[in-house]
């Protein structure tokens, strides 16, 4: 999988989602990506509950945010990652 600041979660299975996220900010943060939007899709929102709770908890996350209309909407969330010498 590529590594780049867009992670679209419609391909995997939920329970894939912690160890997911746990590893593709680990991969960002190596390359040098700090800006990451994750597309988790509409739906009934259960999946972006689930994604937020998980990124709450998160201690490389800095911040996350829903994303504005132009970049997903409710449909996706902004995450920013800590730099390592924060």
């Amino acid at each position: 999988m590529p590594i780049e600041d867009i992670l679209d979660l419609h391909t995997f299975k939920p329970d894939e989602v912690p160890n997911l996220l746990v590893d593709y900010f680990s991969a960002c943060i190596d390359a040098g990506i700090y800006s990451v939007r994750i597309v988790h899709g509409k739906g009934r929102g259960i999946l972006k509950k689930r994604v937020q709770g998980l990124l709450k908890n998160n201690p490389v996350v800095k911040s996350y945010r829903n994303a504005p209309l132009q970049a997903g909407g409710w449909g996706a969330t902004l995450v920013e990652l800590k730099q390592i010498f924060e």
